[in-house]
């Protein structure tokens, strides 16, 4: 049974929060709040608090800028670093019309909407992404530099990993405001570590992760240290991914797990894999959103570039974890942490749910290290690429009336909009490598 308005007023109350933000997403995924004092909450409750929808890009125009936050009541958590007299609080919210109705641009009631989709067919998508991110000094005004606080890679302790006195605080941090962690460790890049918490349903999943990132980013900072979740801060070395786990199910029981199917893998399994493959293109804008994301999706650094799909091998865009049971699982290795987490589970269960529908098979599985693949190995197996860069993957968002579906018009075309004016500023601009490549050449 979930909390109610009685639950969170009396533990407002009793644990002396004194102010409450209402969060909520813009499209591209970045948290933002109207903070209340615990006067206003039982009107907050109620769904009357109301903003300006028109300062927060992509949403609306200047005249119909009225919107309301209806807060999630099981979303409710104290924050853990503030004292406890005087202490804050959050809510995460949908943002709706003023005549009551969902607002279409709100990236959370997007991803409801796909989610009762799938219930058409009794199924609950569970997500569980692994989220990788970056810490570095910051200099003596407090910005961050590209300095990382360590030297450390994969699995290293203390006292090599220096930021694992941080990565303890962020867990501790991360439990009291209700997610359940499984494992932390430094990943295989300089300052770069990685955080996992349970999976759950995707709505669940998705508030977890605009959660994580925010309480990352907060701690980070309490350590005199700076965290980032950009994919790719540092040249020649491996960028930040966000690996998500996805299963099916239906009344409790795993439907991707058949024990008489070869490899245990079900008939829905298979085509939801077939419909990941074949949607790839067209939903890489959403789970891949920034010019930088592009700059991780390349060959050499353990990035998955390549469409296609194997057993335990990490070079495909898709991996079947050896687990097996309640625990069977796909894993699309292609998504990085800067995506809005509604957005990219939306599209992801949308195509998933295509190959299902349509039984999409998927080819068959490539168990050789595709990276060492020539190109000619590569169009024999019928091997294809993600695309290259963030216009290439907005026209082939363009070109899917699916995913363009699972968006909605609203959200599609802003965040369309969005994505082409972050490419055209980029191509403008003369970077450091083209001055030292060209300038004393030519």
């Amino acid at each position: 049974m979930g909390k109610t308005k009685e639950d969170i007023l009396h533990n407002v109350k009793e644990s002396g929060v004194r102010f409450i933000h209402m969060q909520f997403t813009d499209l591209a995924g970045q948290l933002k709040n109207v903070a209340i004092t615990r006067d206003q909450l039982d009107k907050a409750l109620d769904g009357e608090i109301m903003f300006d929808g028109s300062s927060i890009e992509g949403f609306v125009r200047i005249e119909e800028s009225d919107m309301y936050l209806r807060p999630d009541f099981d979303t409710f958590a104290i924050f853990p670093w503030h004292p406890r007299e005087g202490g804050m609080a959050r809510l995460m919210c949908d943002v709706y019309n003023p005549d009551g109705s969902p607002f279409e641009g709100c990236p959370r009631s997007q991803l409801k909407r796909m989610i009762e989709l799938a219930k058409k067919d009794n199924y609950t998508m569970n997500c569980g992404p692994e989220a990788e991110f970056f810490m570095f000094h910051i200099d003596e005004n407090g910005a961050p530099t590209l300095e990382t606080h360590d030297q450390g890679g994969y699995f290293d302790l203390a006292p090599t990993d220096l930021g694992e006195s941080a990565r303890r605080d962020m867990v501790l941090s991360l439990e009291e405001m209700g997610l359940e962690i499984e494992a932390s460790h430094h990943e295989v890049a300089p300052g770069q570590h990685e955080i996992d918490f349970k999976y759950s349903d995707a709505l669940h999943t998705a508030d977890s992760l605009s959660t994580f990132r925010f309480v990352i980013r907060t701690i980070a900072q309490r350590h005199g240290l700076y965290a980032t979740f950009m994919p790719k801060p540092i040249a020649m070395i491996n960028g930040s991914g966000m690996h998500t786990h996805l299963s099916l199910f239906t009344n409790g029981k795993n439907i991707f797990h058949d024990p008489n199917a070869p490899e245990e893998m079900s008939q829905e399994m298979l085509y939801f894999i077939g419909g990941l493959l074949q949607h790839a293109k067209s939903y890489t804008a959403v789970t891949n959103p920034l010019v930088n994301s592009y700059k991780r999706l390349v060959p050499g650094y353990e990035a998955p570039v390549y469409i296609a799909w194997s057993y335990r091998n990490r070079s495909p865009l898709v991996r079947v974890p050896a687990r097996r049971g309640i625990g069977t699982r796909v894993e699309l290795r292609s998504p990085d942490p800067s995506c809005n987490p509604y957005l990219a589970f939306a599209v992801m269960l949308r195509a998933g749910l295509d190959g299902i529908h349509n039984k999409i098979t998927p080819p068959d599985p490539v168990n050789l290290n595709i990276y060492d693949m020539t190109d000619e190995e590569k169009a024999d197996y019928g091997i294809d690429r993600l695309p290259e860069n963030l216009y290439d993957a907005v026209v082939d968002l363009d070109n899917s009336p699916l995913i363009r579906e699972a968006l909605g018009e609203h959200i599609y075309n802003r965040f369309r909009e969005g994505r082409i004016k972050e490419w055209l500023e980029y191509r403008i601009q003369v970077h450091d490598w083209e001055v030292k490549q060209y300038l004393t050449r030519f």
